[in-house]
C-alpha cells in the first residue's frame, strides 16, 4: 500500500456554504442508501484537548494561545479562534506570562523546556494513548535500546515522540524503509508507533523489520490507539458493501487520511475525504447505490450530520448504521481545568464522550 503524504500546516481554505439543495437526486440502479460507519468522529483524547481550551478561556479569559493546532480540523480551528484562541507554530511567539496550551499531539521536553524559559502558564493538553508512548521512548532509551519510531516525518506527534530521546530514535516512514534501515544493535532494537497510523501498513512495517532484526523487541502494549483501530475497523466493514465512500476530515489529520486508504483497500469503488458538504460533488454519485459515511478522530458530529443532509437531498434518506464497538472511554482534564475559579471541582473535569458517534 502506497501511503497519502501528510500535509502541514493546514491551509485555511474559508468555507463556501449552501450545500442543501446542490446535489440532485439522479436515479440509479438498485435502493439508494447511506451505510454509516460506527464508531467515528471525536475521540476520548480530542475532545479532552477541545474542552481544555475552551474551559482555558473560560478560567483565563481571551487571548489563550495554542502551540499548533489543538487538533487536526480546520472547523475546530476555526471556531476556537473565534472564541479566542490564538494558534501559534512556536512558543516564542507567545507573549512571555501568557497561557499557552500544548495540543493533542504532545510536544517534546525542549518546547516544555522553552515554555518554561519564557514564563509561560503551560497547559499540556497531550492526548494520554500519546503521552504513554513518550514514555515508553523514555523507558526504552534509558535502557539504551534503539527506538524505531514507525511515522510519518514532520507530523507533530511524531516530533514530540522523537524529542524524548532525539538519540535513540530512528523514524521509519513506510514499510519500504524497513527495508533500508540501519541500526547499531540487533539485539538492543524496540519498535514504537505513532497513534494515528493504518494498523494493517503499519504490521506490514513491523513485519518487515522483524524479518531483518528477529530479536527485535514490541512495545508493552499496542501504540496505535483504540480510536484509530476501531474506525479502520468499522470502514472495512462498510467498504466492502459501498460503491462510494466519503470521510469527513482535514487533509493534515493523519486517520483521517488513512481512512480514506483503509476504504479503499476493502472494496470501495472510490473514497474521497472533505472538510464540509460542501465538497462533495455531484460526479461521485454518479451510478451509486450505496454511500459509505465516517470521520476521523478529531471531526465533530454535526460535519457529518450536514454530509447526510446533503446526501438527504441527493435521494440517500435509507441511513444504516454499521456498529462494529462502543466507546466510552474518559479523561479527565488538564489539572490545572479541573477545577472553577472558585475552587469547586468543575462539571467538566472529564473529557471525551461517552458515545461514539455522538461526539
Amino acid at each position: 500500500m502506497t501511503s497519502t503524504a501528510v500535509h502541514l500546516p493546514l491551509p485555511r481554505v474559508p468555507r463556501v456554504r449552501g450545500a442543501a439543495g446542490r446535489l440532485q437526486d439522479n436515479p440509479v440502479a438498485g435502493n439508494k442508501r447511506v451505510l454509516l460507519a460506527a464508531p467515528r468522529g471525536y475521540c476520548a483524547g480530542v475532545d479532552r484537548a477541545v474542552v481544555a481550551v475552551e474551559k482555558a478561556l473560560e478560567r483565563y479569559g481571551a487571548p489563550v494561545y495554542v502551540r499548533k493546532q489543538i487538533v487536526h480540523n480546520i472547523h475546530v480551528v476555526t471556531e476556537l479562534e473565534q472564541k479566542g484562541a490564538i494558534f501559534v507554530e512556536e512558543v516564542d511567539e507567545v507573549p512571555e506570562g501568557a497561557h499557552v496550551v500544548f495540543s493533542a499531539h504532545g510536544v517534546s521536553p525542549a518546547v516544555v523546556e522553552a515554555a518554561s524559559d519564557r514564563g509561560l502558564h503551560a497547559i499540556d493538553a497531550t492526548c494520554p494513548l500519546v503521552t504513554k508512548v513518550h514514555r515508553e521512548a523514555v523507558r526504552f532509551a534509558r535502557d539504551d535500546f534503539e527506538i524505531l519510531l514507525i511515522g510519518h516525518e514532520g507530523h507533530e506527534e511524531v516530533e514530540g515522540t522523537a524529542g524524548e530521546a532525539p538519540e535513540h530514535v530512528t523514524i521509519v516512514n513506510s514499510p519500504a524503509e524497513a527495508d533500508t534501515v540501519q541500526v547499531k544493535d540487533p539485539s538492543k532494537v524496540v519498535w514504537l508507533s505513532q497513534t494515528t497510523l493504518s494498523v494493517d501498513e503499519t504490521m506490514e512495517t513491523v513485519n518487515r523489520l522483524r524479518a531483518r532484526f528477529p530479536e527485535m523487541h514490541n512495545p508493552p502494549s499496542d501504540d496505535i490507539c483504540y480510536a484509530t483501530q476501531n474506525r479502520q475497523v468499522a470502514i472495512k466493514k462498510v467498504a466492502a458493501n459501498a460503491d462510494l465512500v466519503i470521510v469527513v476530515g482535514s487533509s493534515n489529520s493523519s486517520n483521517s487520511v488513512r481512512l480514506v486508504e483503509v476504504a479503499l483497500e476493502y472494496g470501495a469503488k472510490a473514497a474521497y475525504r472533505v472538510d464540509y458538504a460542501e465538497e462533495v460533488k455531484q460526479e461521485w454519485l454518479d451510478g451509486v447505490a450505496t454511500v459509505g459515511v465516517t470521520s476521523g478522530a478529531s471531526v465533530p458530529e454535526v460535519l457529518v450530520r450536514e454530509v447526510l443532509d446533503a446526501l438527504d437531498g441527493a435521494g440517500y434518506r435509507d441511513v444504516e448504521e454499521v456498529k462494529t464497538a462502543e466507546e466510552d472511554l474518559m479523561f479527565s482534564l488538564p489539572k490545572e481545568l479541573r477545577q472553577d475559579a472558585a475552587g469547586q471541582r468543575d462539571a467538566r473535569a472529564l473529557g471525551g464522550r461517552s458515545s461514539s458517534g455522538n461526539a
